[in-house]
């Protein structure tokens, strides 16, 4: 684990543009550090660290991803999500935990959104019958990351999307105040409405949204 991080290490600092850096940190309100990597060029980098006959094992994925969580820079939280990403098709029932761990800790919308939509999304299609009970939890909690999970996880679902579990999500929601809260409803109903405009429009006409989870909403609804 010390070699796999020593070596990508090396690889970000050999990259690093602290001019970039200066522009990137600034972009996500001063809350990180960066090496000043652009995010094509930081895939690239990746690549061989990615290739799955050298992933690490599964056995080592939540002591390594910490790790990758623990460090300075964002550049190995974006990996390191990505790094997950590898391991989605066979998750097990308790890697939940290392979602949530990834979710609240050093939480921002460029790895939240993606830990949602890319891995939890994945989690639930394994796990469904966790679906509610987990997202009751995280609704209940005063963590904003954890509600925004709930509400994005089926972002990509399509067809699949569960509308009733969907509503049931948004109505504790309705109120608050919180942009990425009513951002992420917007944002929400908006994807789902490029596979079902009819049910989008019906649902927003009988729910008394945010004005910006509306106006999201119906984006692409003429």
């Amino acid at each position: 684990m010390r070699d796999f991080i020593a070596s990508l290490s090396a690889e970000f600092k050999r990259h690093a543009n602290p001019k970039i850096a200066e522009g990137q940190k600034a972009y996500m309100k001063d809350h990180f550090e960066f090496y000043g990597i652009k995010a094509p060029v930081r895939r690239e980098i990746q690549k061989p660290f990615l290739v799955r006959n050298f992933l690490p094992p599964k056995e080592k994925l939540e002591g390594l991803t910490k790790k990758l969580w623990e460090m300075n820079e964002r550049e190995y939280q974006l990996f390191g999500q990505e790094l997950v990403s590898k391991y989605s098709k066979n998750f097990s029932e308790d890697d939940i935990i290392l979602l949530e761990y990834m979710v609240t800790h050093k939480s921002w919308w460029d790895t939240v959104d993606f830990i949602a939509s890319h891995l939890i999304g994945e989690y639930f299609k394994l796990y469904p019958r966790l679906r509610k009970k987990k997202t009751r939890e995280w609704l209940a909690s005063d963590n904003i990351w954890l509600q925004r999970s709930a509400l994005l996880f089926q972002l990509n679902y399509k067809d699949k999307l569960d509308t009733d579990l969907l509503e049931s999500i948004i109505k504790p929601l309705l109120g608050s105040k919180e942009f990425f809260i009513n951002k992420a409803i917007g944002w929400m109903l908006r994807q789902y409405s490029r596979t079902n405009s009819q049910w989008v429009l019906s649902y927003v006409n009988r729910t008394p949204l945010h004005s910006l989870s509306r106006r999201e909403a119906l984006r692409l609804i003429k």
